[in-house]
């Protein structure tokens, strides 16, 4: 049986979001077995969708009741599912098959809680023995992926149906609304923000509270705000999450930004990439209209405020506020020169705010909970918490938030779990493609704006990208210029005919065609392009280029002076060959060559024909035994 969600009468006063939380706690709390299945995108990605509705032919008996969630941030371990049982507590189940449904169904109906494929225990749950005997199953409080993480945008992803206000509002949601509109006056939300120390997520990591209060103060009457949802960094899909999780979240943290600063009306630009957020969004919007959240007179109030959707088309630069102003008017998506700022004149000439999803879900809870509850958590200049992506080469990716000023070393290798497959770490990158690559020898360098700018690297949005020991940094910042190249606007010089310049040297490098003057002239040019382009794209796309020039020197060195490519990758330089005395012509490297360069009797030694090979590197990937070794 799935669970459905109810619908309540406007929301005027605190009885009445009483009232309505009390119906998400019927649900959230349900007297019946209940089954929660993580069904973000990521989830959907993995099977969640399958594995969803073999619950809901399980459950057709009523015995106990299917949900859908958002991500609970393990992506790794996907689907999913949260498994309730009345007196007897929950559990998270990972990796969960369709086939598997019908033994959940089994262990419920029998009254127990499975004991298959257990992540952790949630609430409070007692230990429980885990699959044959294999030891306690640890909390979610304990469990490693967890352990060091804080939640607060995350703080209902993963717990709540998303499409249901009720349970919103029965983990707290709009609470932060109504004491606002009953007791604060505008200039106190935005005090409350500035001491909390909250500064914007989407890269720039400006002082919001500093943000707000020049839009506030500008004399026009009309005021517009904007919800920045074009995340569009590569591996990077923290804002997709909350919105697909807890769209409420967000639209709450706008509906207090709006009555600070006087706005009347709100955009949120969602790029078309993302259906299902865009979709909860919607739900979430409409629910908030019919309970009196949104709209006119919110919560019996003066304060009227309603919101609407703009789809992106998807090109990286919107992400910039001007070129996304451009873009919800209509125009060409490309930054104008500053000032005037957006707070002076921007949607349609008018005052206007942009934050990003991450900033705005950060906003209930400092004003539920009091500025110092966000400002103890952090380092001296960047307070609370941060999600990043984790993901590369990691063992664990996923989504994380932790406390600012948590180092990378905690980041990579306790919540992250170390380098996939035992291989050894050799960069981080962070900031999506526009941040930059960091060494061994600086994890421990605590993760706050100030620490990564020192570093040569930024915030961003909040990518992390681990590598190992077979990547080449000289590659990868080939690759990040490459798509930087492509969704830049072309607008301004230095970062058109720049970065264009920086990648046409990065392929002379990377094809064995470099000189030591091509390193000097790509630092230069690098240097140009950071210090006269336009907007923040062009300003931020030398550091890949500019950390592994600082960090990772002698691996372009070797590529110019000794036409090698240490990590394997540059396929100019790297040869194949097999290792007689390892191969056991077991025949799967000849199976997978494209080329037909690799021949041999079976269980005999094989040859590769190099006047042939593509060096593709299929079978380098494939062999089980060591015997194709790559030079």
């Amino acid at each position: 049986m799935e669970t459905t969600v109810k619908t309540v009468q406007s929301v005027k006063k605190a009885a009445d979001l009483e009232a309505l939380a009390k119906l998400g706690r019927e649900t959230l709390e349900s007297l019946k077995p209940k089954v929660m299945v993580g069904m973000a995108s990521c989830g959907i990605a993995a099977g969640a969708e399958e594995v969803y509705k073999a619950l809901l032919h399980e459950a057709q008996d009523q015995s106990f009741e299917v949900t859908k969630t958002g991500c609970l941030g393990f992506c790794q371990v996907e689907p999913l599912v949260s498994v309730s049982l009345p007196k007897q507590g929950t559990v998270i189940l990972k990796k969960v098959t369709a086939q598997g449904a019908a033994e959940i169904a089994k262990a419920l109906k029998a009254g127990n809680l499975p004991a298959k494929d257990t992540l952790c225990t949630l609430n409070g749950t007692p230990r429980i023995s885990g699959e044959s005997g294999k030891g306690a199953v640890p909390s979610y409080e304990e469990l490693g992926f967890f352990k060091k993480q804080k939640k607060i945008a995350l703080r209902n992803c993963g717990f709540i149906n998303p499409d249901s206000i009720a349970e919103y509002a029965a983990r707290g949601g709009y609470k932060a609304l109504l004491k606002a509109l009953t007791s604060m006056k505008p200039q106190e939300v935005i005090d409350t923000v500035k001491k909390a120390g909250l500064r914007g997520r989407g890269g720039a990591g400006f002082p919001t509270g500093v943000k707000w209060e020049i839009t506030a103060k500008q004399p026009e009457k009309e005021k517009f705000i904007i919800c920045n949802a074009d995340e569009g960094d590569p591996g990077a899909y923290m804002d997709r999450s909350i919105l697909e999780g807890d769209p409420h979240s967000v639209l709450e943290g706008m509906l207090l930004g709006a009555y600070a600063m006087g706005a009347s009306q709100g955009v949120v630009y969602v790029r078309d990439e993302y259906p299902q957020a865009i979709e909860k969004l919607e739900k979430a919007l409409s629910d908030a209209r019919a309970a009196g959240l949104l709209g006119k007179n919110i919560a019996g109030s003066k304060f009227s405020f309603d919101l609407r959707i703009v789809r992106g088309g998807g090109a990286f630069v919107c992400g910039e506020e001007t070129a996304l102003i451009a873009s919800v008017m209509g125009q060409p998506g490309e930054p104008s020169q500053r000032p005037p700022f957006p707070a002076q004149s921007g949607l349609w000439g008018k005052p206007t705010n942009i934050n990003n999803v991450e900033t705005w879900a950060n906003v209930p809870y400092i004003i539920q909970n009091g500025a110092e509850s966000f400002n103890s958590l952090g380092t001296k200049t960047s307070k609370g918490t941060k999600v990043f992506s984790l993901v590369g080469k990691i063992s664990n990716t996923g989504l994380i938030e932790v406390p600012m000023g948590l180092t990378l070393r905690e980041t990579v290798f306790e919540i992250g779990g170390g380098v996939l497959n035992g291989k050894k770490f050799k960069a981080v990158q962070t900031g999506g493609p526009s941040g930059g690559c960091l060494p061994e020898n600086l994890l421990d360098l605590p993760v706050d704006y100030e620490q990564l700018n020192s570093a040569g690297t930024i915030m961003g949005s909040g990518g992390m990208i681990v590598m190992d020991e077979e990547t080449c940094m000289v590659d990868v910042a080939r690759y990040f210029l490459d798509f930087l190249k492509e969704e830049s606007c072309g607008k301004c010089t230095p970062c058109r005919e720049g970065i264009s310049k920086m990648l046409d040297i990065l392929n002379r490098i990377c094809e064995g065609k470099g000189t030591e003057k091509d390193l000097a002239l790509l630092e230069e040019t690098a240097q140009a392009v950071k210090d006269f382009s336009l907007c923040g794209l062009g300003q931020t796309a030398p550091n890949p280029v500019l950390t592994t020039l600082r960090y990772f020197r002698k691996e372009y060195e070797s590529h110019i002076k000794d036409h090698r490519c240490p990590a394997g990758v540059c396929k100019n330089l790297v040869t194949y060959r097999i290792d007689a005395e390892k191969c056991t012509g077991c025949t799967l490297c000849v199976s997978v060559c494209p080329s037909n360069s690799i021949s041999g009797e079976k269980k005999k030694p094989h040859k590769i024909d190099l006047s042939t090979c593509i060096k593709c590197a299929a079978c380098y990937e494939v062999c089980n035994f060591g015997a194709i070794i790559r030079e």
